[in-house]
């Protein structure tokens, strides 16, 4: 792709993302959603590849879909109320209507069918802006009308995602898809908190997309797409396969790495909501995903290939790892001793 053209895309993605999360007015946020989904779309489909541009369609149809629902959502809480501010939701309807549309912009179950096709056909790369910044701004928007939602809604919501997320995740071949399938089971957890403590939910999304992009970049850096070839690149950059390792543990929040943090303090918020069963069926789904980070984590560093064919290895590699990669991993895997000064900010 054009530098130019890229560098026009991505500035737009910046400028929808922050006029959707700094507006106060629902045409405002609206108009940063538009922006957002038309600058992603070139980048969904830039390889020119069926795959890729049956991606990008898909994304299209279901972000305007939802963008659609977040204008009927608004205009009939105005109608009602006479408000187009977006802190000032109140009628049930509009309420009920906004989480579908967030659902659905996200990747909440039921409306996750399009997430692993689009993340599939999709560069590694645009998958970690669709996996990441591209759910920023409906995250903004959930926090900002956390107050006025149906926490029972959310609540079933959430742990169908989780269960679904883990579900569909366990026989996965590909990378990308079992990171939709993450991503999918990781929206449950901030899901479920959002009403109760909608700013433990925002911690959980930015640790969630610390991790999430140290797996992508390195993930991009080996050059890898699917299991078969994951469980060769131990050959090329043995360091870099044991930053995944840990990287994928901390996905799956295994203590003492710092995707534990996020979900103690949900299990410990929930319980002190009374909401002790919803903590432990969560938590057991979260199990599903284990699996699969584990299955990723053992072909990335403790297998070798299952096969005999004559095939070359590609032995070390002399390309320097990116600072970028160091920095993230790091982050990753070592925030969790750092969590009283974390609980004291939330």
């Amino acid at each position: 792709m054009n530098p130019q053209a890229k560098l026009i895309f991505i500035t737009s993605l910046l400028m929808g993302t922050t006029i959707t999360i700094s507006s106060n007015h629902w045409i405002m946020a609206w108009t940063g959603l538009e922006i957002n989904t038309l600058a992603i779309l070139p980048l969904i489909s830039k390889s020119h590849h069926p795959r890729a541009i049956e991606a990008a369609t898909k994304y299209f149809l279901v972000q305007a879909v939802a963008s659609t629902l977040v204008l009927f959502s608004s205009m009939t809480n105005a109608w009602h109320t006479g408000q187009w501010d977006i802190t000032q939701l109140t009628h049930p309807l509009s309420c009920l209507i906004l989480t579908s549309a967030i659902a659905m912009k996200l990747g909440l179950v039921p409306f996750h069918f399009w997430f692993p096709e689009v993340l599939q056909g999709a560069p590694i790369i645009t998958g970690l802006i669709l996996s990441t910044a591209m759910k920023l701004p409906p995250m903004t928007l959930l926090y900002m009308t956390s107050h006025s939602l149906n926490p029972t809604v959310l609540t079933g919501l959430a742990i169908l995602s989780a269960a679904l997320g883990g579900w569909m995740g366990l026989n996965q071949t590909q990378v990308r898809k079992i990171m939709a399938c993450s991503s999918i089971s990781h929206l449950g957890w901030m899901a479920i908190i959002i009403v109760y403590n909608p700013k433990l939910a925002l911690l959980n999304f930015y640790l969630y997309t610390l991790m999430t992009a140290t797996v992508f970049l390195t993930l991009n850096s080996i050059k890898v797409l699917k299991l078969s070839t994951l469980m060769t690149t131990w050959t090329k950059n043995p360091t870099l396969s044991a930053t995944l390792l840990l990287a994928l543990l901390s996905l799956a929040g295994l203590p003492p790495l710092t995707g534990f943090l996020p979900k103690w303090l949900i299990i410990q918020e929930l319980t002190k909501q009374d909401m002790a069963s919803a903590a432990i069926i969560i938590s057991l789904l979260s199990l599903l995903g284990l699996f699969f980070y584990l299955r990723l984590a053992y072909c990335a560093t403790i297998t070798l290939p299952p096969h005999t064919t004559n095939h070359m290895k590609l032995w070390h590699t002399n390309k320097p790892t990116s600072t970028w990669i160091a920095i993230l991993a790091a982050t990753s895997m070592m925030l969790l001793p750092i969590s009283p000064m974390i609980t004291t900010i939330i």
